[in-house]
């Protein structure tokens, strides 16, 4: 009764888990068609939007207008806002933008998988965003048969309500009532159980028994009872010959078996035994033991034997298998997680020690820490290696890192680079030839118990880069045969994994290199501005990002930053061609505005000429490579200070905005209008007055400083205003400071920082004069020219000044109504200028014999080392400049 009273309630207990697990099968389903039915909704919301919008007629033509960002941006904003979707993006085929919720944001690439919409498919995924899971979908622009570009539309999912969740009560109401109904069931089931039990006829008991004999002897494993007085009550077939048992062992007395005293003492004890391993003639046995009489059975013991003597050889077999297919694994995982030699071989010595020897080293030839292959022939002697990397237990290296040596001709070492096949020694003392190359150092090895070694060559493509030793000590057994293979699979995948380091820190140096030497080497001599600058490249390949420190006539200063987008040698390049064209047009004196139009004029024209290349070349010249010829834009953020008047004028193209740190530690952002990127076309750009104090500090930067995986451009920001609020520190020091506090752990983007504290002239080394347009007025104009020479100490300058500011002023009345203004600057040069109203600049020429004038110019241009003419608001300034003597 007990017995079955237990039955019952295991299967109350059953029922009971069988309801609650299909509740909670059904909770899981509502769920995921919760789920389901919001993922649906939102693919179908992106999906129409985007498909609306890329199928909306004229897009193909806009897409190829000049300035298709001024045009789409309101029409998606609007169909964003009327299809109820997160965001509405058009772009090129690159993935640049011409439209965004977040304008910021036009002419940079697009987040996403457009690589199946350039063929022509349509891309529906779902991503995790700052704010939970968005679905958003691509959709290609085609214009007869051809991608022009794409549109891409999402929203997030939590805007997405379902309806399943209305169905909860429903069902955990119903799970209780099935819960109630199988617990009155179950008590039914159990009084049934209870009253069958006693009526099993002799027959089936028959039966039963039947079973149970034919399964007790047919299984593969022995079984042994024994009862209370030590008697075998019963062992099967399996038992029987394990133990060698007499035919007739049923109700004999275990100790008079003649079995082994432990097996015996094991069958008689009623204790537990889990796979206890006992020797048995020539095989080894587990044995597990359990009571008979713990629920109220019969007092005895069963007994149950498995041979376990090949079992125990194959999971040696297997064991020491899965030990090297475990290192193999690891190796696989641990090595070549960075493109560093150095750490790449670390990497190799750590997993080694680890799993394989007591004490691993590395030794490369020079060439392949710089990222070249050691030169043909380099191996037809001894070689001379530098030891980059070891692990283990040893603690006095052979050779420390950083050590530079040459193996002797006998050693290991030198016979695998000789031969370039691996090398095993199983018994190191023994090995003479070895000892011989070196005694001291090799005795040191031998005493501290450094027994075997292999030594297996790093070789990958072709190329022979260095040895990997693998050495065991007196603890661990010496190393075999079998492991020289292993050695060799883990100084191959090892080896694959430095040449991939060498050739990238080849490329990495070749593309900074060419980065750099197009970068300014020194900053020129200037005394507006006190500057200071750093550049660092990405860690994983160089960028476009550059600067400029520019002087201009009148001792103003113009600095430049920008960032071209793209990675990779033709970034550099762009970038290189688009700092010449800055300083070109600097030269003409242009305002920032107008300046940045003409570059962006020009970033327009490269673009063109690039679409025109790539659709000449041969259609076989496709994919990524033929991808990245494509300029996408750049920013650019140009500004010009006059330390006259402490006058900076600034405008900018889609550039992070510039940072003014004031002497009392104020930090801003100067609200400059954003402008379009360079290359977008078609929008204007705005330039900004600011007056600085002296003292005053004008920080630009890229986005790279401020702006990466870790954290956002606002927060970036934020961290730089904190930075600078100290304005003591000179631009030097401040640079310092900038970098180390947010410089990313994995930069990823080339990051520029250009400081410029401000100076102003000094107002006793500048003099004006303003002169009516009157012939008459040139000689007071000369006399008071010479008065302040005098006093600057430049009387002998005097003469050749009066002579140019004589042509000057005499052109000015007579080609330019209105008045005249005159300006001496004295600093490190003497500068004349003369401003006048008219906006004709004149031009050197050679005068014919026979002409009156025309010699002016000619004259200024011989007397002064330079001069040169640029516009204002109101008219134009020439001026002209001399070496102070």
């Amino acid at each position: 009764m007990v017995i079955m009273s237990s039955l019952a309630g295991q299967m109350f207990v059953l029922q009971v888990l069988i309801i609650v697990l299909l509740v909670a099968a059904g909770v899981a389903a509502l769920a995921l068609l919760a789920r389901n039915d919001r993922f649906q909704a939102a693919r179908a919301r992106s999906l129409a939007a985007a498909e609306s919008f890329a199928h909306a007629p004229g897009l193909p033509t806009v897409l190829r207008s000049p300035n298709p960002a001024s045009v789409l941006q309101p029409l998606a904003e609007a169909a964003r806002k009327a299809g109820n979707v997160d965001f509405i993006v058009v772009m090129n085929r690159d993935g640049i933008r011409y439209s965004s919720p977040r304008p910021e944001r036009i002419g940079k690439k697009f987040i996403g998988t457009i690589g199946p919409s350039l063929a022509g498919h349509v891309t529906i995924e779902s991503l995790q965003g700052p704010v939970g899971e968005e679905i958003q979908a691509v959709v290609p622009v085609m214009d007869g048969g051809r991608v022009v570009g794409m549109v891409a539309s999402g929203l997030k999912m939590s805007k997405i309500s379902g309806s399943a969740n209305r169905l909860l009560p429903l069902l955990i109401a119903a799970g209780a009532g099935a819960l109630a109904l199988a617990t009155a069931g179950t008590a039914l089931v159990s009084r049934r159980l209870r009253r069958q039990t006693h009526g099993l006829g002799p027959a089936e008991m028959t039966r039963m028994y039947e079973h149970h004999d034919a399964v007790l002897h047919a299984v593969r494993e022995g079984v042994v009872i024994v009862g209370d007085e030590g008697r075998v009550v019963l062992a099967n077939d399996e038992a029987r010959r394990l133990l060698a048992l007499p035919p007739d062992v049923e109700g004999r007395q275990v100790d008079s078996l003649g079995l082994d005293p432990r097996t015996t003492q094991l069958l008689l004890s009623r204790h537990d035994a889990s796979d206890e391993v006992l020797p048995v003639g020539d095989r080894l046995l587990a044995v597990n033991n359990r009571s008979t009489d713990r629920h109220g059975g019969p007092p005895g013991s069963v007994a149950t034997l498995r041979d376990s003597t090949e079992l125990r050889a194959l999971a040696g077999k297997a064991e020491a298998a899965q030990r090297r297919l475990r290192l193999l694994y690891e190796a696989s995982v641990a090595v070549g997680t960075t493109l560093d030699v150095t750490r790449t071989a670390e990497e190799l010595t750590e997993v080694a020690a680890r799993w394989f020897a007591d004490y691993v080293t590395v030794d490369l030839a020079e060439p392949v820490l710089h990222g070249e292959e050691p030169p043909p022939g380099a191996y037809a002697q001894s070689p001379e290696l530098r030891r980059v990397a070891l692990s283990g237990t040893f603690t006095h290296p052979q050779y420390r890192v950083g050590e530079v040596y040459r193996y002797a001709p006998a050693t290991p070492m030198a016979t695998v680079f000789l031969s370039e096949q691996p090398v095993l020694v199983t018994d190191l003392p023994a090995a003479s030839a070895w000892r011989a190359g070196d005694p001291e150092r090799t005795r040191i090895v031998i005493e501290h118990g450094l027994h075997s070694l292999i030594t297996v060559p790093l070789k990958a493509r072709g190329v022979l880069m260095g040895v990997a030793n693998f050495w065991r000590m007196r603890e661990s057994p010496p190393l075999e045969e079998d492991d020289l293979t292993l050695a060799e699979e883990l100084a191959a995948r090892a080896a694959v994994c430095i040449d991939n380091a060498r050739r990238f820190t080849r490329e990495h140096t070749m593309a900074v290199t060419l980065q750099r030497s197009l970068l300014p080497r020194v900053l020129p001599e200037q005394t507006a501005l006190d500057v200071a600058y750093r550049y660092l490249p990405a860690r994983t390949g160089v960028g476009g990002d550059w600067f400029d420190v520019i002087p201009l006539p009148g001792y103003r200063v113009a600095l430049v930053v920008g960032d071209v987008v793209g990675h990779g040698l033709h970034a550099a390049a762009t970038m290189g061609r688009l700092r010449t064209a800055v300083q070109n047009f600097s030269a003409l004196d242009l305002p920032p505005d107008e300046l940045l139009a003409r570059l962006d004029d020009l970033v327009d024209r490269i673009d063109q000429d690039t679409a025109t290349d790539m659709d000449s070349a041969p259609d076989t010249d496709t994919g990524p490579a033929q991808d990245q010829l494509t300029i996408t834009g750049a920013t650019c953020l140009y500004a010009l200070y006059d330390p006259t008047t402490g006058t900076c004028t600034m405008a900018r193209a889609g550039h992070p905005p510039p940072a003014v740190v004031l002497p009392d530690g104020t930090v801003e952002f100067t609200e400059l209008p954003a402008g379009p990127p360079l290359g977008v076309g078609g929008l204007p750009f705005e330039a900004v007055d600011l007056r600085l104090p002296e003292g005053a500090s004008v920080v630009l930067y890229t986005d790279g400083l401020v702006e990466d995986r870790e954290h956002d451009l606002d927060t970036g920001l934020e961290i730089l205003r904190t930075t600078l609020a100290h304005p003591s520190r000179p631009p030097d020091e401040t640079c310092d400071v900038v970098i180390s506090t947010l410089q990313p752990d994995r930069r990823s983007d080339d990051i520029t920082l250009l400081v410029a504290r401000t100076r102003l002239m000094d107002p006793g080394r500048i003099a004006e004069w303003d002169l009516p347009s009157d012939p008459a007025a040139v000689a007071g104009a000369r006399a008071d020219v010479t008065r302040q020479l005098t006093d600057w100490g430049l009387a002998e300058q005097a003469f050749t000044t009066e002579l140019i500011l004589s042509e000057l002023i005499t052109n000015a009345i007579r080609y330019a109504p209105g008045p005249i203004k005159v300006r001496l600057l004295y600093d490190r040069t003497l500068i004349c200028e003369v401003t006048d109203t008219s906006s004709t600049s004149p031009h050197l020429r050679y005068a014919a014999h026979e002409d009156e004038g025309g010699r002016g110019l000619f004259l200024i241009a011989q007397l002064a080392e330079r001069w040169g003419t640029r516009y204002v608001a109101r008219g134009k300034v020439i001026w002209a400049e001399q070496a102070v003597t």
